[in-house]
């Protein structure tokens, strides 16, 4: 049988500054292929040339991947501000709805950082615009300077709820993670449950409570030495399990119809 296939929510970029590109990082690709052991297939962030139904009908699940833009903070009704940064509002019209509709579908969904933020969003939560300016917090964005190694280093603990998924998918209440992130959850969204906290109290791990299927997100970037690392790897097989498992189940007689 074919591999699942788990489409990977791009970004948008300029080369030479007017040619538009979508991509996403080798790191994320090789991450689906190579530790989950599923197809790896580009989205591009725009819901003109991704209409829903198709999209869903065409992947087993969406990992919902970082970037520079921010979402817009129209989207869950705050003004914008200097602090907010960059956007891509094709992206917000994207991935938010996309998210919705895998939750209430049971389509397995993995959240990574700016995708972690658009599914607290998506599930009517709000953000921080920079929490490292939040008392007693740390500065969680990535060094400005270095390798990419020391801009992935393991900067930081992680400690999940005892008996909650994260618990049991990592084997451990607690964890060692990178941090590249400005943002971060203000809010929770309804059903939105956090489950994973960084030494200063920020949210790292959350899912979705009463989801039919696997609803997870991560606000540090585990497809940084994916293969090698226990928790990255711990991460994905689990993610590409549960694609499988929607492969495997009514849908796939549907798709066959």
């Amino acid at each position: 049988m074919a591999r699942a296939v788990i489409g990977i929510i791009g970004n948008q970029h300029l080369i030479n500054d007017d040619y538009v590109v979508h991509g996403v990082g080798t790191m994320l690709s090789e991450a689906i292929a190579e530790v989950s052991d599923c197809l790896p297939l580009l989205v591009p962030p725009d819901p003109e040339l991704m209409p829903l139904a198709d999209l869903c009908a065409a992947c087993d699940g969406f990992l919902f991947t970082g970037g520079r833009p921010n979402v817009h903070p129209e989207e869950y009704g705050h003004e914008e501000t200097p602090a907010h940064g960059t956007f891509n509002r094709r992206r917000d019209r994207l991935a938010l709805p996309l998210i919705r509709a895998c939750v209430e579908r049971g389509q397995p969904i993995l959240a990574v950082c700016l995708g972690f933020q658009e599914l607290n969003v998506a599930m009517g939560g709000t953000l921080h615009p920079e929490i490292r300016d939040l008392p007693g917090r740390m500065n969680h964005r990535m060094p400005p300077d270095g390798t990419l190694e020391e801009k992935f280093e393991l900067r930081h603990d992680v400690t999940f709820n005892a008996g909650g998924p994260f618990a049991a998918i990592m084997g451990s209440n607690v964890v060692r993670t990178n941090t590249l992130h400005g943002q971060g959850i203000d809010t929770p969204g309804a059903r939105l449950v956090v489950d994973g906290w960084a030494e200063d109290g920020t949210p790292e791990a959350v899912y979705v409570r009463d989801a039919p299927g696997f609803a997870m997100g991560v606000q540090w970037h585990p497809e940084w030495n994916a293969a090698a690392d226990p928790v990255s790897r711990a991460l994905f097989e689990a993610f590409g399990e549960s694609a499988r498992d929607w492969r495997a189940g009514p849908q796939a007689a549907q798709r066959r119809a």
